[in-house]
């Protein structure tokens, strides 16, 4: 049985093959993980398609098209795969069959200098590599040498084999993933193609915040995005054209809300979407958040799940950022940033309150966004999250 690169998209050609989670020889179980793959949109786990013998044919590290075949599995039970390794011999189950313990960063390094994580020895907890091991004197002497030219590489990926330069003394080289390269490419385009502005709102988040404690007292608590999600929908039916994009000479209004929610993984920043968000119940929008979640922390997130999204929220307030000015998702034409909940004194009916309160921020294009639909959006927005009544109604 082949294994071999999946088509996770129309407009990807390309994958990196980042690592292998078995040796060649490794004996698998159905739906068992065998390695992980990179692109310039997702990064995915392949995953066995029934028990059997692994056999390795495409080293980590290449960069191959899509469709290439980069290993067999042998059929068979796990059980009958594993009593025919067993009976190869004694010689074989005493090599090291799995790498020291490693975190993406390091295996990054390890594939960059052209090691294997068993040629270093770790000296962190349980013989775990660490960044400061690959810096060391104990680095062994590994002859380079060029690749095969695997059928459907490409002459870029070709390029991406050359050695890299040594870098000076006190630094650090390390080669961009497919994915961190087109995140930068995507921030640049927003920041050259848009003429992009930001404009600010404070939200007063104590009714929330009650009513979420009320929730969870009673056995149904939900988070803190789905609101934010449900006014959201409200201002962009009220203020279509932060729901549109420019099309050459047209602007294209869309008539449904599919809201990206921006994920910090592990490789970089990924957007999956809500698709028909308008269409969710509170509850139903935190499954699917959680959803996405998960499926990036085991690498099952597929490309249809970061297709067609019209606006996007980005929830900075997660890691403690006070205030940003996000960055635009092309081609769409809005973006609502949230941010740390604080404590501040407010004026409240003319005394001094102490009250939760979150900035917000609405970066939008100015070419079909005018200031006074930017500011009505997020006021909108502000007012939903602070409006009891509001908060009571919607489910």
């Amino acid at each position: 049985m082949e294994i071999k690169i999946p088509a996770v998209g129309e407009s990807v050609v390309e994958a990196l093959l980042a690592r292998w989670h078995k040796e060649s020889g490794a004996v698998v179980r159905r739906d068992d993980p065998l390695c992980e793959i990179e692109t310039d949109k997702i990064t995915m786990d392949i995953f066995a398609e029934a028990d059997g013998r692994l056999t390795v044919s495409v080293p980590a590290g290449t960069t191959i098209k899509v469709g290439t075949v980069i290993g067999l599995l042998e059929p068979g039970t796990a059980e009958t795969a594993a009593g025919q390794t067993m009976a190869a011999g004694t010689a074989a189950t005493m090599q090291k069959t799995s790498d020291p313990p490693t975190s993406p960063s390091v295996r990054h390094v390890l594939r960059e200098k052209g090691l294997e994580a068993v040629q270093v020895t770790g000296s962190g907890p349980g013989g775990r590599i660490l960044r400061e091991d690959l810096s060391g004197g104990q680095i062994p002497v590994v002859k380079s040498e060029e690749p095969p030219d695997y059928h459907g590489t490409t002459s870029e990926a070709n390029e991406d084999r050359r050695p890299d330069p040594q870098p000076s003394m006190g630094e650090e080289r390390v080669r961009m993933s497919p994915l961190r390269k087109r995140i930068a490419e995507r921030l640049l385009q927003a920041r050259q193609q848009t003429a992009m502005l930001t404009t600010f709102n404070e939200v007063d988040l104590a009714s929330l915040q009650a009513l979420r404690a009320r929730y969870k007292r009673e056995g149904r608590a939900v988070g803190l995005l789905p609101f934010f999600v449900r006014a959201a929908v409200e201002a962009l039916a009220a203020y279509p054209a932060v729901n549109a994009r420019i099309d050459g000479d047209y602007i294209v209004y869309h008539q449904f809300c599919n809201l990206g929610i921006a994920v910090s993984g592990e490789k970089g920043l990924v957007v999956p979407v809500l698709k028909d968000a308008g269409g969710l119940a509170l509850r139903e929008i935190d499954a699917a958040i959680a959803g996405f979640v998960e499926k990036i922390k085991t690498n099952r997130l597929a490309i249809a799940d970061l297709e067609g999204g019209t606006f996007t929220i980005t929830n900075g307030g997660t890691y403690g950022s006070m205030l940003s000015t996000p960055i635009i998702n092309p081609p769409q034409s809005g973006v609502l940033g949230m941010h740390a909940i604080v404590d501040r004194p407010v004026a409240r009916d003319g005394q001094v309150a102490i009250r939760p309160v979150m900035y917000l921020a609405l970066s939008y294009d100015h070419r079909i966004i005018d200031g006074r639909e930017a500011v009505g959006f997020l006021k909108l927005v502000k007012e939903r999250i602070e409006d009891q009544t509001w908060l009571d109604g919607v489910q």
